[in-house]
């Protein structure tokens, strides 16, 4: 899989997985609810999810989940903790299913395989680093690895005929590369350069026309639908990491990226806990989210 998935993410994959196979056998039809999130690797967990988690991205994941109790039997309300990171909008939240879910006994079966990795690899790492490295720090790294998306997102924004978008991200990509020490810093935020949520080739194909797609929890990379799988690979084969022929550079930034965006994910255990039937939480938080970055697009697209 050369330049869709280099060999060391797949070996880190394989690591994964082979860690939790002995547990496998164990996922019963309707697991018992977890203590820890099962978006693990979003690549980039954007940015990431969730695991999608963006991301596409973490950080959306993490905005859908604290907006959305509907599935875990008790109101959340969180928009003042998250009014940064989400435009909300009430018109984007549909009444219907937010998602078709018509393979859900296999989903279930994954959502519980991965929630076991979670539990037995990332979460831990996450935990570890969040106690270790300074506020300061992993705020540069978070900045650093959003600023590696902003090609896929420029890109996506064309294909998606966002023009001025895609200059508006390019100025901040270019302006936070050079002056911002790749992206650890974001100075383009003080000169006013707009910041635009990431976009993916997933939410590109919607605006094309497939906007319903099926429900897919995959290993280790978690909620998706098959469109978004699809637009997975096509963004992994442009990340600027996947660049990287060296490999222990690459294993390194690979882990690096994981771990930050699971960290940002660990305020969202308690939520987790308290949820009802975990599996559906997570599943509509999720695709209600997706459906909110979609909508956007098709609206801004259409300005």
């Amino acid at each position: 899989m050369e330049g869709e998935m280099k060999t060391p993410r797949l070996s880190l994959l394989i690591v994964m997985l082979m860690v939790t196979s002995a547990q496998a056998h164990a996922v019963e039809k309707y697991p018992d609810a977890p203590t820890t999130p099962v978006m693990m690797i979003t690549a980039p967990l954007d940015a990431t999810t969730v695991i999608a988690l963006e991301s596409s991205d973490a950080r959306d994941s993490k905005s859908a989940m604290l907006h959305s109790g509907a599935a875990s039997g008790s109101a959340i309300t969180a928009e003042a903790e998250t009014s940064n990171l989400v435009d909300s909008d009430p018109d984007l939240i549909s009444t219907k299913l937010p998602v078709q879910d018509p393979w859900e006994n296999f989903n279930r079966k994954v959502h519980g395989f991965n929630t076991r990795a979670d539990r037995l690899v990332l979460r831990p790492l996450a935990v570890g680093y969040d106690e270790v490295v300074p506020d300061g720090a992993k705020a540069g790294v978070s900045r650093f690895f959003a600023n590696l998306g902003s090609p896929v997102t420029i890109l996506n924004e064309v294909l998606q005929g966002r023009f001025g978008h895609a200059a508006q991200s390019l100025g901040r990509f270019v302006t936070n590369t050079t002056v911002g020490i790749g992206g650890v810093f974001d100075p383009a935020a003080q000169l006013g350069m707009p910041k635009r949520h990431s976009a993916d080739f997933g939410q590109t194909l919607a605006t094309w026309g497939w906007e319903d797609s099926r429900y897919l929890v995959v290993p280790i990379f978690g909620p998706r639908t098959i469109r978004d799988t699809i637009g997975l690979v096509s963004d992994q084969a442009l990340s600027p990491i996947n660049q990287i022929q060296e490999s222990g550079a690459l294993i390194g930034l690979q882990v690096l990226e994981t771990i930050d965006g699971r960290t940002q994910l660990l305020p969202l255990d308690r939520f987790r806990r308290d949820a009802i039937d975990d599996y559906i939480f997570v599943r509509d938080v999720w695709a209600q989210r997706r459906n909110q970055q979609i909508h956007a697009d098709l609206r801004n697209a259409s300005d």
